[in-house]
């Protein structure tokens, strides 16, 4: 029979709590997990403000947006993800979020492994 554990052995983590970066222009990204094999990073992208085009040469991303609509270009396809809606980004394939709407759009980005070092810029 496994044994309980404590909460103590996990850790609660938010975007109050959580390693937070900008970039682009005015995003904001947190670290919600932030390890080398697997990272789960909680992005608010302004209305009107986008990412490069870029790819992943290793990591497999997944994309989610709880909240808001954003625009997943990959390659030369507009993909429109609202709210609910997820996709995956599978490695070399160029792509770039951006947030067509009037709000702020919110998601998360699951990466296997961490992209940290991984991005190629176009």
């Amino acid at each position: 029979m496994a044994e309980a554990r404590g909460t103590e052995s996990f850790l609660m983590i938010s975007t109050e709590t959580a390693e937070h970066y900008i970039w682009g222009e005015a995003c904001d990204g947190w670290h919600l997990l932030k390890r080398d094999d697997m990272s789960v990073i909680q992005e608010r992208v302004p209305a009107g403000c986008a990412e490069v085009m870029h790819y992943p040469e290793r990591a497999r991303q997944f994309f989610y947006i709880p909240e808001g609509t954003g625009t997943m270009i990959i390659e030369d396809s507009e993909i429109v993800l609202e709210n609910g809606k997820g996709m995956e980004i599978e490695t070399m394939i160029k792509h770039q979020f951006k947030s067509n709407s009037q709000v702020d759009v919110h998601f998360l980005m699951v990466s296997v492994p961490s992209t940290r070092g991984d991005r190629v810029n176009l």
